[in-house]
């Protein structure tokens, strides 16, 4: 019986650019985003545009602002997660 095992480094897989990363880190922090109420009624969640801060780029809408604000709660959570791990898998336990 053959078995073929391949493995692969981290260095190996397709890496963020510095502006993608930089991007992430300006969504994963909170005070960038904020809510608006549109006409019909909906919420809309948005972001400061992180090269023109006159500027909102729309993201969710949402039914009500608990609703934007979990959907906004979520997104931060994400992005802080994948600005985490930009280095590599974390070492959680090694053996001897």
């Amino acid at each position: 019986m053959t078995l073929f095992y391949q493995t692969n480094s981290w260095s190996s897989q397709p890496q963020p650019s510095k502006e993608q990363v930089g991007l992430w880190k300006h969504i994963a922090n909170k005070k960038n985003w904020r809510i608006v109420q549109l006409i019909n009624g909906f919420y809309q969640t948005e972001y400061q545009d992180i090269n023109d801060k006159d500027h909102w780029i729309d993201t969710t809408r949402r039914e009500s602002i608990e609703e934007a604000e979990t959907a906004i709660d979520n997104t931060v959570a994400h992005y802080s997660k994948k600005v985490e791990f930009i280095d590599g898998p974390k070492v959680v336990k090694t053996f001897k």
